[in-house]
């Protein structure tokens, strides 16, 4: 599965964005991957019925993901909790090709990933399914990863309930990015550092 190179700017999602911007600070300022217990974005608590935590597993190939959190909105997509179970065991082998590359390439390439599919509901409605994995390290690979995970219909309502459990199609990638240039974010009004200021 090919990953396409991209910036920040492909996002579509504005709260997504942002939590992308707060790893990008993180990173930006260490030059490298930030650790998760500094990853504290403004209104993550608003945003944790869409965010899952997963813990990396390097001792086999390909690493393994255990889930070590209950992201609400994504339970209920996927029609059962997850919480300490392995992510390939948890989407299983039909949906496993579909949704374990994108973990897999923000292991190894040790950057963001931003993907969007597109299902049906129950009711044949299309959804877009947004998601956007940010690693982080405790200094030896990719330890965590956090995935934001937004489920959005241009027909307005929609079912979420098992939507991920292919009722009427598997998901169908559109959009497979590599974030992997601009990693930087500059807050508004501030001058960064090295800049040179002259006064009249």
């Amino acid at each position: 599965m090919d990953f396409q190179s991209a910036d920040p700017s492909v996002i579509k999602s504005i709260r997504q964005r942002d939590l992308l911007n707060s790893w990008l600070r993180l990173y930006a300022r260490q030059q490298a991957l930030p650790d998760i217990a500094d990853y504290q974005p403004e209104r993550l608590t608003e945003e944790l019925p869409d965010l899952v935590y997963y813990i990396v597993e390097r001792t086999q190939q390909p690493p393994r993901l255990v889930i070590d959190s209950n992201g609400t909105r994504m339970s209920s997509a996927y029609g059962t909790t997850g919480k300490g179970r392995y992510l390939d065991e948890y989407v299983g082998p039909v949906l496993g090709p579909i949704v374990l590359p994108a973990y897999h390439e923000c292991i190894d390439r040790a950057l963001p990933i931003y993907t969007v599919s597109m299902i049906d509901d129950v009711s044949g409605r299309a959804v877009a399914y947004e998601r956007v994995l940010m690693p982080f390290s405790g200094g030896n690979g990719v330890s965590h990863i956090i995935a934001s995970l937004k489920t959005i219909s241009e027909d307005g309502g929609f079912e979420i309930k098992n939507l991920m459990r292919g009722h009427q199609s598997l998901p169908t990638p559109k959009i497979r990015v590599v974030i992997d240039h601009n990693l930087f974010h500059r807050t508004p009004g501030r001058i960064p550092a090295g800049d040179v200021i002259e006064f009249d």
